[in-house]
């Protein structure tokens, strides 16, 4: 079948726009979006959309020659090649609610549950309590699923749940039997990107099915769901039980993403995740796990060309929680994706895990660097950084990027010291051989100490260190006259005294599109995350890999809210993140500060983290909850100032927003985030009792620097009659200029539960003025 083959859109470790071949100059797929279906019956609801095709196109034939996709389940809509003159003409008709050409995105990528708590060594906790989520179906978009995989054996799993509608599709190397009890779904959607893209079968080894080749699909559908795989080892950096955060749940892997080549990695189109989303909707998913994303600038929440946001409104809407990847763009402001109110998003922190690799120099100072290095130990060594002494006409550098413009001899037989800024490890790999086939013997890498850690090739020795180790190395180096190294094996640390930090990868808030609406939502490991992969992943070992990225993290809370679902089957998406946002740990684990890493470590804001790091254990009796339903989202799209046209392109049928508009302030989030404040303001939130009958709880405050925060009333009284009471907060500024955010926080208690709303305020007089005068 590699005569079939072809590319399809970018998968999140994030989704970006590539350029690639197009196969018409023509035609071009667009989608053409008719909104809410009419009809309940899928067959009924596609021969519309072909009779309409043909009706603008001549033909029958010619309208199944067009069509790619038909959306039947959430939504109606269709995909098919069109000429932009076709696309204007169809785009006019009374029917159509909007009409956009196709585009593209990017990906997004042990220790876990010992870390977070819900440990299946315990008796009695929310993984036993929810039979490892036994009867919760995740479906993953991705890159697809690697079947054989000891992850997705079915050992002791139950019949497959009664509500899952979905099956197995064959494939190439991919048959129906591949599925059983626990990989329930597989289902693959490349015609988007076949429509109007060359994939080059001899370039490219993907497999035209669901079948994974990158490995990444693998790899967080096993940290979302994955089964219990004893006696597992990453290349001798420990060895334990591995296993997916709801190790009973059902996963269905949908593959929009495909692998193109070494050079353009892989690549995901817009109409394929938006077929992937429509289908997952009608097999029954209750949790979508998309770690996916685009870039800043991002595009609105109803513009249809964000295929994420536009099919999650949809999911949610049928009661699917979304959770998505916020992003690997940190450690930089704004640049948190998949914003959208009704999504889940979830930035990466560490784990309490470490890789001390010992690095003792000549003069006997012993410093611990971070490497995945297993081989022997080498002795004392030569160490040199590569510079120009002042007396020699060869070419000298000490970056990283440009070891090979030294000479051999510069390197050979010596550990090399090296520099960068660079926060891809593909820069530390390419150093790495540089220095071996020049003869070195190892390499040193000194840059920021967040970014990514993954083992050299060959195992060779590549030690990462801080810049200020780095320089102490190099001054070292500089004043002593045969300066020596001695690198020992790497050792894996858990436990204190590791601290947890915001990874400096995690894209950070506030948000581009809403400041107003905190993203990310939560924080959930995803560095050195250790999972299944494809036989094919470079870094391969033994069937399992270390992946970082915020396509890690999002699964971490895929599998949290898998054990959420069995517990509370009843609940609203809304109501699942806001036990998880009003949980989360501020600290770590432990009770030890967590760090935010950026240009240097900081203590972390909501716009780091959100609620703060993943607590499973609290989220399952959050005590209070936040609900919010399709029209509250509707309501946001008022308050935030879309008109209704857009409103109702996005939501499927006519709507006509208030006037006047909602405040976005009053949207019933389990956060205040007020990003213009000047004078006083009021903004209000319903709580609903989801704890024991007869609570009270009463209120405490810890306001952000310089703003006052009254809330009324200061004690909620809930029974049997009441379940679900509001309050009011009013929110005053002292500043009498423009100020940066502050932070600080609410916090509803009953002595047992707190209910902790983090509280981001920033005072705009200036804006404020310009816009008055």
């Amino acid at each position: 079948m590699r005569n079939f083959r072809s590319s399809v859109l970018v998968v999140l470790s994030l989704i970006i726009v590539l350029n690639v071949a197009r196969a018409s100059a023509k035609s071009k797929v667009h989608i053409v979006y008719l909104g809410e279906k009419q009809h309940d019956d899928p067959k009924f609801v596609t021969e519309s959309h072909h009779q309409m095709l043909s009706s603008f196109l001549g033909s029958k034939d010619d309208a199944h020659e067009s069509m790619v996709y038909s959306y039947r389940h959430g939504f109606s809509g269709f995909a098919a090649k069109l000429t932009k003159s076709q696309a204007k003409k169809i785009a006019d008709s009374p029917e159509v609610i909007h009409v956009i050409p196709d585009s593209y995105y990017e990906l997004a990528t042990t220790r876990i549950w010992d870390y977070l708590g819900p440990s299946a060594d315990n008796s009695k906790n929310l993984v036993s309590d929810t039979n490892m989520g036994d009867q919760t179906i995740i479906g993953v978009i991705d890159t697809g699923v690697w079947p054989e995989s000891e992850s997705f054996n079915d050992y002791g799993v139950g019949p497959v749940p009664s509500h899952w509608k979905g099956g197995c599709e064959p494939g190439e190397n991919f048959i129906s039997t591949n599925c059983n009890r626990k990989l329930i779904g597989a289902k693959y959607f490349i015609n988007g990107f076949l429509a109007e893209n060359q994939f080059n079968a001899t370039e490219s080894p993907d497999y035209i099915s669901a079948r994974d080749f990158d490995g990444h699909g693998t790899h967080v559908a096993s940290i979302a769901g994955g089964s219990f795989v004893p006696n597992v080892s990453y290349k001798g950096l420990g060895r334990g039980t591995l296993r997916g955060g709801a190790p009973r749940a059902r996963i269905a892997m949908y593959k929009a993403c495909w692998y193109i080549n070494e050079l353009d990695g892989v690549t995901c189109s817009f109409s394929d995740i938006m077929k992937a989303i429509d289908e997952a909707i009608h097999d029954g998913v209750d949790v979508l796990s998309i770690s996916l994303g685009g870039r800043v600038p991002l595009n609105s929440e109803t513009d249809l060309r964000d295929g994420i946001a536009t099919g999650a409104f949809h999911a949610v809407a049928k009661g699917i929680v979304v959770v998505c990847a916020g992003g690997n763009a940190g450690p930089s402001s704004q640049t948190v994706v998949n914003t959208a109110p009704w999504i889940l998003t979830v930035a990466a922190t560490t784990l309490d895990r470490s890789f001390a690799t010992p690095i003792i120099l000549g003069n006997n100072q012993v410093i611990l660097g971070q490497a995945m290095y297993i081989g022997p130990e080498l002795g004392f060594t030569s160490l040199v950084y590569p510079e120009d002494p002042g007396n020699s006409i060869d070419t000298f550098s000490g970056v990283c990027e440009s070891l090979n413009l030294n000479s051999n001899r510069t390197m050979a037989g010596k550990v090399v010291l090296c520099f960068t800024t660079a926060r891809d490890f593909t820069v530390v790999s390419t150093a790495a051989s540089i220095v071996k086939a020049a003869g070195g013997l190892g390499l040193i890498i000194a840059r920021n100490p967040g970014y990514n850690l993954a083992p050299c090739s060959d195992d060779f020795p590549c030690v990462a260190i801080d810049n200020e180790l780095g320089t102490d190395i190099l001054f070292y180096i500089r004043y002593t006259g045969s300066p020596v190294v001695k690198i020992q094996p790497s050792r894996t640390l858990v436990g204190e005294p590791v601290g947890t930090k915001v990874a400096t990868f995690s894209s950070r808030g506030p948000n581009s599109i809403s400041p107003a609406i905190l993203k990310p939502d939560i924080a959930a490991p995803g560095v050195s995350i250790l999972a299944a992969t494809s036989p094919n992943d470079t870094l391969n070992a033994g069937g399992f890999v270390m992946r970082s990225g915020t396509s890690m993290a999002a699964p971490v809370i895929s599998g949290v809210i898998a054990l959420l679902k069995s517990l509370h089957p009843d609940w609203s998406p809304a109501a699942f993140r806001s036990a998880i946002v009003t949980t989360a740990w501020r600290t770590d684990p432990f009770g030890e500060q967590i760090a935010a890493e950026s240009s240097s470590l900081k203590v972390p804001d909501p716009f780091d983290y959100g609620g703060g790091l993943v607590n499973p254990e609290k989220a399952a009796e959050p005590g209070l909850i936040l609900d919010m339903g399709s029209q509250d989202y509707v309501l946001y799209l008022c308050s935030a100032g879309y008109n209704d046209s857009s409103i109702s392109r996005l939501v499927g049928k006519v709507t006509v927003c208030s006037n006047p508009k909602p405040s976005v302030l009053d949207i019933n989030l389990p956060s205040i985030t007020i990003p213009n404040l000047k004078d006083e303001v009021t903004l209000t939130r319903t709580v609903t009792n989801v704890g024991p009958v007869d609570s009270v709880y009463k209120v405490l405050v810890e306001p952000p620097l310089g703003i006052q925060v009254v809330v009324t009333p200061e004690t909620l009284v809930f029974n049997s009659k009441t379940k679900s009471v509001s309050f009011t907060v009013i929110v005053s500024t002292t500043h009498k200029i423009n100020t940066g955010f502050y932070f600080g926080s609410l916090t509803w208690t009953d002595s047992i539960h707190n209910v902790v709303f983090p509280v981001s305020v920033r005072t705009q007089i200036l804006q404020n003025y310009y816009d008055e005068n």
